[in-house]
């Protein structure tokens, strides 16, 4: 699933070229894939004027005038993609047409992402929406440590939880915590607060470098243009199981913790928090 870094390119990548298009022609060959009836996103998004693109944790959000945004949530091989008008391919599942005789095109070859317009307020309330985290980029370390530290969870778990912090996933939350030398299943109430504050301080880099280099592609994700990231080229330990650690040579090991597959290396990262 694409995390924040992945998202965040994407935002930044379709803010560059699709603020001020109007959108002209809406095709839906695969109508499961909108978060309403059909009709409904026709009314809202018909003739709009298309304002901007952000992000929310792991959610795109198109704002439109007259007072309405498109959330698109990418699931797990959700894409969002703006060019020529090429047809209609196999996957595609929502199409919109824009005044330049250009596409916006979601496409989604597993059909689990959606897309969905509302009024601003109906956002807010969005169940989904309104229980996210703070964004971990928009937010000290110091800050994110306090919403973890004392819990008898798993620090992964903890991370995975977008409740808890917006955006990390599966791939950066490995990274962060072999970055900080703790083990995915440690309790955060073991972990030193000074530790907790370093974690998030990696988790930070991290994502930032992510962004910087463009997303992880593993194995559906591009970018607005299309095109691949290559943070996978940076990974330590994610998919990595079984490889030498690149900081002390022992084999890495894989757990699954939190429900997800956590790759770690069994030396370096502290179960019990560490100092």
């Amino acid at each position: 699933m694409p995390e924040l870094p992945e998202v965040e390119v994407i935002a930044r990548g379709l803010n560059r070229t699709l603020p001020g298009r109007t959108v002209r022609d809406i095709r839906v060959p695969w109508p499961t894939s909108l978060g309403q009836p059909e009709q409904e996103f026709r009314v809202l998004v018909q003739d709009a004027c298309i304002c901007g693109v952000r992000r929310r944790a792991k959610l795109l959000l198109v704002d439109l005038n007259p007072e309405t945004v498109i959330g698109v949530h990418l699931k797990m091989t959700g894409r969002l993609v703006h060019g020529p008008d090429r047809g209609t391919a196999p996957h595609d599942r929502v199409l919109l047409g824009l005044d330049d005789d250009t596409l916006l095109t979601f496409a989604d070859m597993r059909r689990f992402g959606y897309m969905k317009a509302m009024r601003p307020d109906k956002l807010a309330s969005w169940p989904f929406y309104e229980k996210l985290g703070p964004e971990p980029l928009e937010t000290s370390a110091a800050q994110l440590a306090a919403r973890v530290a004392g819990r008898k969870a798993r620090i992964k778990g903890l991370l995975l939880d977008q409740t808890v912090v917006a955006g990390c996933g599966n791939i950066y939350a490995d990274e962060s915590l072999f970055r900080a030398g703790v083990h995915p299943a440690a309790a955060a109430s073991s972990i030193p607060r000074e530790k907790l504050e370093e974690l998030f301080r990696h988790l930070q880099d991290v994502l930032q470098q992510a962004i910087d280099e463009n997303g992880s592609s593993i194995r559906n994700y591009v970018n607005a243009d299309g095109d691949a990231g290559a943070f996978q080229n940076s990974f330590n330990v994610y998919g990595r199981k079984g490889e030498a650690c690149p900081r002390c040579g022992c084999g890495l090991d894989c757990a699954t913790v939190a429900g997800r597959t956590s790759t770690f290396c069994p030396a370096c990262q502290d179960r019990h928090g560490g100092v």
